[in-house]
């Protein structure tokens, strides 16, 4: 019996953390992977979660688990009616093309996925409900199959990265989905076979067998209970959320680091939920604020390297931070028969973390503040290690003093002219941190005077230089910076530089970093102006950065730049902090804001003589932009004998092999130029190394690059192709 639950709990998990990413994949070219729509996923999916755990509790609760359990068969049956999963013409045709589109994504999800999904993610929090009434001996304690439920998303979880994903398109996976569901039907439709034939009366024997001693907390399920089990379940599904957006904006821009802290995450309700359980020992507590001592300075001074270094503790304070609140939660389940209850309200917080997260901080916080905040939040829950007294005015009275001591520290040491470096941030920072940790054995003093430090950092002027500007939306953070030597302006979104222009009115109008005349940008356009008389004066660029490009067009010319973020666009267009748009000298120059593979489509065919892919986030290309699909777009938009220019500098991804891919695919002629070998003086005149590839059908105008020894013929390469039904980014992934 119980293997026939656990096998079913397992496998509904993972059929359920196949179908987010393989849903989330079917609507990336449509809107594109920006963080918006993922935002908007994400909510969607633990609103979701949160419903089906509701409509488990209610459902038990009125109709009893006998009745419950057909209408819950003729529930999971209804999904058959709209499989397999595919998304309608009819939707791709509705999509708006101005409007806001987040409502019809969400009524695309909800008719898409909706169903399917919330049947799924009704089976944990029910099977244990059944389990729980039948007479097995654990049965009093159906808890260690939440467990099994856990272990089953990660195995899904890493199922799809490594085996799905690499291996199948979306059409089939959407198939083969489609029978795991219909093989989930069976299973569960057994589980209910066992209950039904089970001689246990749900109003004698099981409702005794509840109050029976065992590992469950009896305690009467009070308001203040719940509420902790809320904020119990918020603090680490904000910190997935929180750990994630850091490190791959700031510390490491990598691609699939999403998958670590949500396997961390499920590890640890593996653990704490087990037959043994594994619970945060008393210890812990040090094991969580050390790094988070450390990470708020590091987040103060903007500090990420060395990158692994970093990565390590961010993922060590994070676990030990879930490890502790799944730990209490564990501990304080109540006994069977508040069984659904405790989950609901268990999703309840991971829904409002989620939330937090996606929705309210972006509104609410002009940078990334809910990740450090629901650090110190984490610290106030550590376990209090021996007998210590509750909350006094010391409590206040040292975060007090500790804040206004580093606060004068900053001001002392900045008003001596010391510049940011490892000895003045030392000056600043290493007395009050080590007075915060004397009291890590006292939670709640140790958060406040973290708090305290935090608060009195917003006088601190970091390694960046004087932040000018920030702006933040569902895009990202992007920040408008003065160096620390006063020469520049720069754009920074997450931790990868955008873009940056010289204060120097004299040489205000050369374009600097990876746009640089002596780089490959430079030779790219030269290429362009020696033939422009045979093709179209009109250059279509996808992706704005701060507008250096435009130091590139000629007078008589037409530019359109199309860029996603708003705030890119007036970031670029203030002449208070850059001057390339407002100075540049195309007759006419046109931003579109807007999905470029959305706004794209609208151009005329053979409209453009040099289309540019010069699209980032943070430190990674939107993979829907380098597709097959996408690339036969960008061609039908060239003129004939049109140059296409690939931006694909990229610290983690090799997207060589991708575009060659690509181009040998659609018979064009290409070449790359890797430019690593920068001259100290030229990097301290601005320029940063880049990588670039030109695309044309004739080939005769990119053997004219290949005279330049720095130029190089694109490899001959028989790898697999990105389409919009396929793509793999552990391909393209740098190992080194």
């Amino acid at each position: 019996m119980v293997y026939l639950f656990s096998a079913t709990l397992f496998f509904s998990a993972t059929l359920l953390f196949l179908v987010e990413p393989m849903v989330g994949k079917m609507i990336l070219p449509l809107l594109g992977g920006t963080p918006a729509v993922w935002n908007t996923c994400l909510v969607f999916y633990q609103a979701v979660l949160l419903l089906g755990y509701a409509y488990a509790h209610f459902s038990t609760q009125w109709l009893g688990l006998r009745r419950q359990s057909l209408l819950h068969l003729g529930l999971m049956a209804l999904p058959l009616l709209v499989l397999p999963l595919r998304i309608s013409d009819t939707a791709v045709a509705s999509l708006p093309s101005a409007d806001n589109p987040i409502p019809w994504l969400l009524a695309l999800l909800a008719t898409t996925v909706g169903l399917p999904l919330l049947a799924v993610c009704t089976t944990a929090p029910l099977l244990q409900k059944w389990f729980s009434q039948t007479r097995h001996r654990r049965a009093h304690d159906a808890y260690f199959l939440y467990a099994v439920s856990n272990a089953g998303s990660m195995a899904g979880l890493f199922g799809y990265l490594v085996l799905v994903e690499p291996n199948l398109r979306l059409w089939t996976q959407s198939r083969w989905w489609s029978a795991g569901y219909a093989l989930l039907l069976a299973l569960t439709t057994s589980c209910a076979w066992v209950l039904w034939r089970s001689p246990v009366e749900e109003s004698g024997i099981s409702n005794l067998k509840s109050e029976l001693p065992d590992e469950c907390d009896s305690r009467p399920v009070t308001g203040g209970r719940r509420a902790r089990w809320v904020l119990l379940a918020f603090v680490p599904s904000s910190l997935m959320l929180g750990v994630t957006t850091y490190l791959t904006t700031d510390v490491a821009p990598f691609p699939l680091f999403w998958v670590l802290p949500l396997a961390l995450y499920l590890a640890t309700f593996i653990l704490v939920f087990a037959r043994r359980p594994l619970y945060a020992p008393p210890w812990m507590g040090r094991v969580l604020c050390l790094p988070a001592l450390v990470l708020t300075v590091s987040f103060i001074i903007e500090a990420t390297h060395p990158p692994a270094v970093f990565v390590v503790l961010h993922l060590l304070m994070f676990t030990a931070a879930a490890l502790i609140c799944h730990s209490e939660l564990a501990k304080d389940r109540p006994v069977s028969r508040y069984l659904t209850e405790f989950y609901l309200w268990m999703s309840v917080g991971g829904v409002l973390g989620g939330m937090f997260n996606a929705l309210l901080a972006p509104l609410v916080f002009k940078q990334v503040l809910e990740y450090p905040l629901v650090i110190l939040l984490a610290c106030a829950l550590a376990p209090r290690v021996g007998e210590q007294r509750g909350f006094n005015r010391w409590d206040l009275v040292w975060p007090a003093g500790l804040g206004l001591v580093t606060l004068a520290l900053i001001y002392t040491i900045q008003a001596a002219g010391a510049e940011p470096g490892h000895l003045s941030t030392l000056a600043i920072f290493a007395m009050p941190a080590l007075l915060t940790y004397r009291f890590v054995l006292r939670p709640i003093r140790f958060s406040l005077c973290l708090a305290a430090i935090l608060v009195a950092s917003a006088a601190y002027v970091g390694a960046h230089g004087r932040v000018l500007l920030v702006e933040r939306n569902f895009f990202g953070v992007v920040r408008v910076t003065k160096d620390v030597n006063g020469r520049f302006h720069q754009l920074v979104h997450g931790g990868t530089l955008h873009g940056r222009q010289r204060l120097d009115p004299a040489h205000a109008g050369e374009p600097l970093a990876f746009y640089h005349r002596t780089g490959p940008a430079g030779d790219a356009f030269r290429l362009f102006d020696s033939v422009a008389g045979s093709l179209p004066p009109r250059v279509g660029l996808i992706g704005l950065g701060v507008g250096a490009l435009a130091t590139y067009a000629k007078p008589g010319q037409a530019w359109d730049f199309y860029e996603i973020d708003p705030a890119v666009e007036r970031i670029a267009c203030d002449p208070r902090l850059f001057t390339f748009m407002s100075n540049c000298a195309a007759a006419q120059l046109r931003v579109v804001l807007g999905d470029a593979r959305l706004k794209l489509k609208n151009a005329p065919d053979g409209h453009y003589g040099m289309l540019v892919l010069d699209a980032f986030s943070s430190d990674s290309i939107p993979i829907h932009l380098l597709t097959r699909e996408a690339l036969r777009m960008y061609c039908a938009k060239l003129a004939d004998g049109g140059l296409l220019a690939f931006h694909i500098s990229n610290r983690r991804l090799d997207l060589k092999p991708i575009v060659a891919s690509l181009a040998a695919d659609a018979g064009l002629a290409g070449c790359d130029r890797e430019d690593f070998n920068i001259r100290a003086e030229d990097r301290r005149d601005g320029k940063e190394v880049s990588e670039w590839i030109v695309l044309s059908r004739r080939a005769e105008l990119v053997r004219q690059l290949e005279h330049d020894p720095q130029w190089q013929p694109l490899p001959t390469t028989n790898g697999v192709l990105w389409t919009d039904d396929f793509s793999n980014l552990l391909m393209a992934l740098r190992w080194r």
